[in-house]
């Protein structure tokens, strides 16, 4: 009997450590990822005309995502969401803002988005990591799909800093590409959006 009782104590005492030691890692391994507002954290808009190159910078940015993290390296990307305000576009001028705004519809459709499908991370250096992520990107009322490669840093504070760009056809979100000045000046078709965001667990 005290033979079976130390048994039992012993499985028991067993079972606790388990829990102890591996339950809070697995719940670590996948977390739920907040971008964190800063002066670095921006998307910007790259165009160019007949005239002169230009930038608009967004801030007002919400954005979320699902990493998981095993043996401390990341090794998916589960979900992820971004929302941008087209208003928040912001360039060197305010008529061209006003433009912008026009041109994208911006009171009819306030929000860019873009929402994961699938994504492939592949590790390059320690911290450091590729992502492929195939998804939807929605500008002005229209969604086309997107394959984005993005850059990964995983910080010494465990945020994770994602930068990339992507190119764009304005017409691929049926959006004809604008004329100013009685047609003196002529935005053209294609665009880069680049991006810098870090994220922080929540």
């Amino acid at each position: 009997m005290k033979n079976f009782k130390t048994q039992v104590l012993s499985i028991t005492t067993a079972i606790a450590l388990i829990i102890f030691f591996v339950l809070p890692q697995t719940l670590k391994a996948q977390a739920n990822y907040k971008a964190a507002p800063g002066k670095d954290v921006a998307i910007k808009v790259l165009g160019t005309s007949n005239i002169h190159d230009w930038t608009m910078t967004a801030t007002g940015i919400e954005s979320q995502g699902q990493f998981k993290f095993e043996g401390g390296q990341l090794q998916a990307l589960n979900s992820f969401s971004l929302v941008a305000e087209a208003k928040s576009l912001k360039s060197e001028s305010t008529s061209m803002d006003g433009r912008c705004y026009k041109t994208i519809k911006a009171d009819q459709y306030p929000k860019i988005t873009f929402k994961l499908g699938a994504a492939t991370v592949t590790a390059v250096q320690k911290n450091k990591y590729t992502i492929k992520a195939s998804g939807e990107l929605t500008i002005s009322g229209s969604t086309q799909p997107v394959v984005l490669t993005v850059t990964a840093m995983v910080n010494p504070d465990n945020t994770i800093t994602c930068t990339g760009a992507q190119k764009i056809k304005l017409t691929d979100y049926k959006i004809d590409p604008p004329t100013f000045l009685l047609g003196a000046m002529k935005v053209y078709n294609d665009l880069t959006i680049q991006y810098n965001i870090t994220y922080k667990a929540i």
